[in-house]
């Protein structure tokens, strides 16, 4: 899994610098591509109930699962891009979100938290904990902040499968829900809104959007619990 990992942690690093005004979310997705092709991995996305690329890339008021496409990326936006790789049958899946040139304040504020919201998660991945205490770390973090949390849409267990038992809230109580133990492998996703948490799926079936159009933003790592804390698998 740490192979998978630095796979998609090239991903973000190749797409992030490919990231600027008008630049399309399918030019994005063929950097993704050429990465996972020279590295020798697969692509756990493509193909995935029929998902037609291999990142998905997902602007300004889409929170998850945008199809990369003819989108064309303008000064000021949010994209946020989530992709995995597979490496000898082990899967590693991450997301990011970042502004296209300059962005406003409150958008870059809404990236800060989200980013700080997973990094609180993680933290609580110590061995003892409950699942219940990732996503209690993350609403506290969000909440604070006076956002929303997505609740329709979870983090989960990654291993020889991308989506694995448990499921892994953004939300949650301290002490509920199932035991952490040293081996368990998860994936950490806060998807967070700067308006309200509903959600609305659009007609192509992926395309998940804030129901009242407003700002969301997405962050994701592969975690590995051990005896000595957590340790993030899709680091470079």
């Amino acid at each position: 899994m740490r192979a998978a990992g630095r796979v998609v942690a090239e991903m973000h690093e190749r797409i992030r610098a490919a990231v600027r005004p008008g630049v399309t979310t399918a030019q994005l997705d063929a950097v993704g591509r050429e990465v996972i092709e020279r590295r020798g991995a697969t692509s756990n996305f493509l193909g995935y109930h029929g998902f037609p690329a291999v990142i998905c890339a997902s602007p300004n008021d889409v929170i998850v699962h945008g199809i990369p496409g003819a989108i064309t990326l303008e000064e000021g936006d949010i994209i946020s891009i989530d992709c995995g790789a597979v490496v000898d049958g082990w899967h590693g899946d991450a997301a990011f979100t970042m502004g296209v040139g300059e962005i406003s304040a409150e958008a870059r504020r809404l990236i800060e938290v989200t980013e700080a919201s997973l990094h609180a998660g993680i933290a609580a991945m110590v061995v003892g904990n409950h699942i219940g205490d990732i996503g209690a770390a993350v609403q506290g973090v969000v909440e604070a902040a006076g956002y929303s949390v997505v609740e329709e849409y979870v983090g989960h267990g990654i291993g020889r499968a991308m989506h694995e038992s448990p499921e892994v809230p953004n939300h949650g109580r301290p002490g509920r829900g199932g035991k952490l133990h040293a081996g368990m492998t998860l994936a950490v996703e806060p998807m967070v809104n700067i308006g309200s948490a509903e959600t609305f799926l659009t007609e192509d079936g992926w395309t998940v959007v804030t129901a009242d159009q407003a700002l969301s933003a997405h962050f994701e790592h592969t975690i590995a619990i051990t005896d000595h804390g957590p340790e993030i698998l899709t680091l470079p």
